[in-house]
């Protein structure tokens, strides 16, 4: 009885899979639709997950930056009026860019909780606040008034913020615009790259299907169903279960093979995307301390500079300061996601980089009074680079050796001919480098020394630029440090003869 089971149900898979051309090319096209399919949902979940949490950070970092500003700027407005009102009574006049004016008992606009009043320079006094702005005209944003008004002195206060936030407005705008083009860098390049690495893993799965559709007369009811097993394993990967394999357990041969394969490519894609999500990670990160630092400074504000203009001053300028550090940070990421993406060309032309860098030598030491300079050049050295691209990798060589050099330490540049290539050095007897953090100090966001890095000013993308600039040029970088002693940056850039010269120079 078991074997007649057993025969019947080889029949009934015998009936269901077709042998023929006709049959076998519809399975293989089946196999294709299901595959391609299956890439796509992976490559969009992939891709989604990156896009939003992207958005995410950008667009808190957006949301508490505007609240500091408009905090900042009602603060303001409300200690200026504290110290007029403690100064003189005016009445329909104005001072400065703030207006006094008789209380009006229907004052319009949006009314602000009473609650604040308590913790703000005009706690002495009781306070209505009012903001308003005039929706008929093309800029509401400049037309809106803060109206502060004092019941018992029957006076009303009226301060145009609008001009005030017009001002961070084409900041804000200009940060929008490099966050826009982040994203869309980041969409492009992250669904090329993805494609790119299930590309095999594409290739393998149909070939797999294929080999189902083909095979299905030969194959014994157990690995047709271990086929589906890997094809239904692989369609259920995403974003979350890219740690998921193949189980290779108890399958021939070829079938071991192929699960080898797709769990190697498997590793691969895990890798790429731990990657990514951990450059967005430490890029959340460095955003998120300056926002730190003007967090602490409005509590500054709240508790000791009501009154005080000189801790008014100081936030204010820190503020500055910090805002100053992520636009030049966000600069750096789209320069590098420009690099990234190959949308950032370079200017070649053929020039004597030795005049470039003295040229920096001598800035440095105008800039620098600190550190001593030395300079050794005895050579031309001609070079087809892009002038400003080379500038940069060299000032970012030089900055970072400043950094890192106690004060009275010695910086020295030299240019050197090396038969084809030109080595441009820069020395230092500074604090050096251990030697596991060596073989990472070119990486995106690394630091050998967190707290230093921090006092410094170090955002740790400026050795990752100039490590892209040098590769794009065909050149090389050597660095030997030791530890408390100094370190050797030498750059190796291919050389131009002055003949070769002549003959490019149009």
């Amino acid at each position: 009885m078991e074997d007649q089971k057993n025969s019947g149900g080889n029949s009934a898979n015998d009936k269901n899979a077709d042998p023929s051309p006709s049959g076998r090319n519809q399975a293989n096209g089946n196999a294709a639709e299901s595959t391609g399919r299956a890439s796509f949902s992976l490559v969009m979940k992939l891709n989604l997950h990156t896009i939003l949490y992207t958005f995410g950070v950008l667009l808190t970092v957006n949301i508490v930056l505007c609240l500091a500003v408009m905090s900042l700027t009602l603060w303001k407005a409300e200690d200026r009026t504290a110290a007029l009102m403690e100064e003189f009574s005016p009445r329909d006049t104005t001072v400065m860019e703030f207006r006094f004016v008789p209380a009006d008992p229907d004052s319009a606009g949006i009314r602000l909780l009473n609650e604040v009043n308590r913790f703000t320079p005009l706690s002495n006094y009781q306070v209505t606040r009012w903001i308003w702005f005039d929706t008929t005209t093309k800029h509401p944003l400049k037309t809106l008034k803060y109206r502060m008004v004092f019941e018992q002195e029957k006076t009303a206060v009226i301060y145009p913020i609008g001009m005030i936030l017009a001002d961070y407005l084409r900041l804000l705008y200009a940060l929008l615009i490099l966050e826009a083009l982040i994203l869309l860098t980041g969409i492009a390049k992250g669904r090329r790259e993805i494609r790119r690495i299930l590309r095999p893993l594409l290739v393998m799965t149909k070939q797999a299907q294929n080999l189902s559709a083909s095979a299905a007369g030969d194959l014994q009811a157990n690995e047709m169903k271990r086929l589906r097993e890997l094809a239904g394993t692989i369609s259920n990967i995403d974003a979350t279960k890219l740690d998921k394999r193949l189980s290779v357990d108890g399958t021939q041969n070829e079938l071991k093979d192929l699960a080898n394969a797709i769990n190697s490519m498997l590793n691969r894609i895990d890798e790429a995307y731990r990657s990514q999500v951990r450059f967005v990670s430490d890029a959340s990160h460095e955003l998120r301390t300056p926002i730190s630092v003007i967090q602490g400074y409005a509590n500054l504000l709240d508790r000791w500079g009501k009154n005080d203009q000189a801790t008014l001053q100081e936030a204010i300028d820190a503020i500055k300061s910090e805002a100053e550090s992520m636009k030049d940070l966000i600069e750096q990421l789209l320069f590098l996601a420009r690099g990234d993406n190959e949308t950032l060309h370079l200017d070649l032309e053929v020039f004597n980089c030795s005049e470039m860098i003295e040229e920096i030598f001598k800035e440095t030491q105008l800039i620098d009074t600190l550190h001593t300079f030395r300079m050794k050049n005895d050579t031309l050295a001609f070079v087809n680079a892009d002038r400003q691209l080379l500038k940069q990798a060299m000032r970012i060589l030089i900055e970072n050796s400043i950094k890192y050099t106690p004060a009275n330490g010695e910086i020295v540049v030299s240019i050197a001919d090396d038969l084809d290539l030109i080595r441009i050095s820069v020395q230092d007897n500074g604090i050096g480098i251990d030697p596991e953090n060596l073989p990472y100090i070119f990486d995106r966001f690394y630091r050998s020394d967190e707290s230093r890095a921090r006092k410094t000013g170090g955002s740790g993308l400026g050795l990752a630029i100039m490590k892209w600039i040098i590769d794009r040029h065909g050149g090389t970088i050597e660095v030997i440090s030791r530890k408390d002693i100094g370190t050797r940056t030498t750059i190796l850039l291919p050389k131009v003869t002055l003949q070769d010269s002549f003959e490019q120079t149009p």
